[in-house]
């Protein structure tokens, strides 16, 4: 008899690389069928609040309010490694300067949202979909845009500047590497069946990092018209060492960013980690 595990995750080339041994059936899961549906990051937050699938990509900022339900996998996270969400506006101005704009996001419960408010706790905001803040700034409807997934390599040839690389400030603060997103699992699979679950994510991502040119081109599909070349850093910049496995680094700096966020009364309660 199979058992069903729904996996959610977001329509994003890197993400796609992670599952793609999952998702083709690459690798042998016994009896666990995986099932997997694709949602945009701030989707996949909100569903996950309400407990709808197995395993979900979230953002970290969302785990905050998740832990109860969810434990965070070991595998699977996506970190910038001083780098991250970028925060462009159509002209030249001082990262000093968003206070005084209203800057488009793309969600609240993102990471790069999160992180935004440690930068500047008093930013004014609106919600737009990922995919049309490049649209919007350029367009002149902001005169600031936080930039998530492929935006972040594209945004000059739109003749955008770039304001606070939010990756960047957070190493020069920190020392640590800016976690942005992890996969987590239910809870109430119990022990034995969330390591079963986590070792055949670990084996995926392996699988894609040691056939990465096979895992590369299923994975274009998913990047909204990026070339191959971009596709491949996009993919670099998010699975890498630590997407395999946190390793301390990868760990203290989610306990950090917990921290601060706590600190500045960002999120309501101390988060305690715990890995599967």
């Amino acid at each position: 008899m199979k058992k069903d595990i729904h996996v959610a995750h977001s329509p994003d080339s890197d993400d796609a690389f992670m599952f793609y041994a999952l998702a083709t059936r690459k690798i042998d899961t016994g009896d666990l069928n995986y099932i997997h549906t694709l949602n945009d990051i701030e989707t996949l937050n909100r569903k996950a609040m309400e407990g709808e699938y197995e395993v979900s990509a979230i953002s970290f900022h969302a785990y905050a309010y998740l832990a109860d339900k969810y434990a965070l996998l070991s595998c699977g996270a996506s970190i910038g490694k001083n780098y991250g969400p970028i925060v462009v506006s159509g002209r030249p101005v001082r990262a000093q300067s968003l206070v005084k704009m209203v800057v488009a996001i793309p969600g609240t419960l993102t990471t790069a949202f999160l992180t935004l408010r440690l930068f500047e706790p008093e930013i004014q905001y609106q919600v737009v979909p990922f995919d049309k803040i490049l649209d919007e700034v350029q367009k002149g409807k902001f005169e600031a845009g936080l930039l998530i997934h492929e935006g972040q390599l594209t945004y000059r040839e739109l003749g955008l500047h770039k304001v606070l690389d939010l990756g960047e400030w957070w190493r020069k603060e920190t020392g640590l590497p800016l976690p942005l997103g992890g996969n987590v699992i239910k809870r109430n699979l119990g022990k034995e069946m969330m390591e079963r679950v986590g070792e055949d994510i670990r084996k995926s991502i392996q699988y894609a990092l040691d056939h990465r040119e096979e895992a590369m081109a299923y994975a274009i599909q998913f990047s909204r018209g990026l070339d191959t070349q971009r596709v491949d850093r996009f993919i670099g910049m998010y699975v890498n060492d630590l997407t395999l496995d946190y390793g301390n680094e990868g760990r203290q700096a989610v306990k950090k960013l917990f921290q601060e966020a706590y600190k500045k009364k960002i999120i309501p309660e101390r988060v305690t980690l715990e890995f599967v």
